[in-house]
C-alpha cells in the first residue's frame, strides 16, 4: 500500500509539473526584471512596436499587460481618430460593443513623461483615477493632456519605437463628424483594427 501511495504521489507530481510548463503565467508579471518591455501591435495598417516604461508607470504598464496577456485587445478597433491629436482604441469590438474591464487604476500622469508625439497614454473619464483598458497614441505634442496646476493629466506609459509611419497612416483615416449609431464624434468611417498584441522577447 505504501509503495502504491508513493508511486501515485510521484505520478501526480510529475503531471502537475508537466502541466505547469504549458500554463500561461496567469498572475505573474511579464518580464519582471525588464524595465522596458516591448509589445508588437499587429494592426490592419501594419505593425507598431511600443516600448513600455515600467520604471515611470509601473501600475499602468502592469494593467496594460494584463489585458495583453488575456488576449483582450485582440480584434478591437481604433474608435476615435482626431488628426494631429489622438488615435484612441482598446475598448470596443467591431460592433462597438464595450468590452470587459478590470478594476480602474490610479493615475500616474505625474511620472514626468509628457504627452508628446508618438507616445502612448491611458484614456479615462473625468474622474482622474478611472482608466481601465482604453489607451491612445498622441498624434501631436499635446501639452494640454499633461498634469498642471489645474489638475490631473493623462498617464503616458510608453512610446512607439518602430512602425510610426503605420500609426501615422491610421491617424489619417477619415473620421465622421457624427456617428449615428453611437452619437460619438470623430469615429472613423472604416475603423482600423487592432488584430492582436504580442509581447516581444526580452533583448
Amino acid at each position: 500500500m505504501k509503495i502504491f501511495s508513493g508511486l501515485l504521489f510521484i505520478l501526480v507530481s510529475t503531471l502537475v509539473s508537466t502541466m505547469a510548463c504549458y500554463l500561461p503565467p496567469a498572475a505573474a508579471e511579464i518580464q519582471p526584471d525588464n524595465m522596458f518591455p516591448r509589445v508588437k501591435m499587429v494592426t490592419s495598417h501594419g505593425d507598431i512596436v511600443v516600448e513600455l516604461h515600467r520604471h515611470r508607470a509601473p501600475l499602468t504598464v502592469k494593467n496594460f499587460l494584463k489585458y495583453v496577456e488575456a488576449g483582450s485587445y485582440n480584434g478591437t478597433i481604433f474608435h476615435r481618430i482626431v488628426p494631429g491629436f489622438v488615435v484612441q482604441g482598446g475598448g470596443y469590438d467591431a460592433e462597438f460593443t464595450p468590452l470587459t474591464t478590470f478594476n480602474p487604476i490610479p493615475n500616474e500622469s505625474g511620472n514626468g513623461l509628457k504627452n508628446s508625439y508618438g507616445t502612448i497614454a491611458m484614456a479615462r473619464e473625468s474622474d482622474p483615477h478611472s482608466a481601465t483598458r482604453q489607451f491612445f497614441f498622441n498624434s501631436g505634442d499635446n501639452e494640454s493632456l499633461d498634469p498642471s496646476t489645474k489638475g490631473w493629466g493623462y498617464a503616458v506609459f510608453g512610446w512607439v519605437v518602430e512602425g510610426q509611419s503605420n500609426l501615422d497612416a491610421i491617424a489619417e483615416v477619415e473620421s465622421a463628424p457624427w456617428h449615428e449609431a453611437t452619437g460619438w464624434q470623430d469615429v472613423p468611417v472604416e475603423p482600423p483594427v487592432l488584430l492582436r498584441i504580442e509581447v516581444l522577447p526580452k533583448p
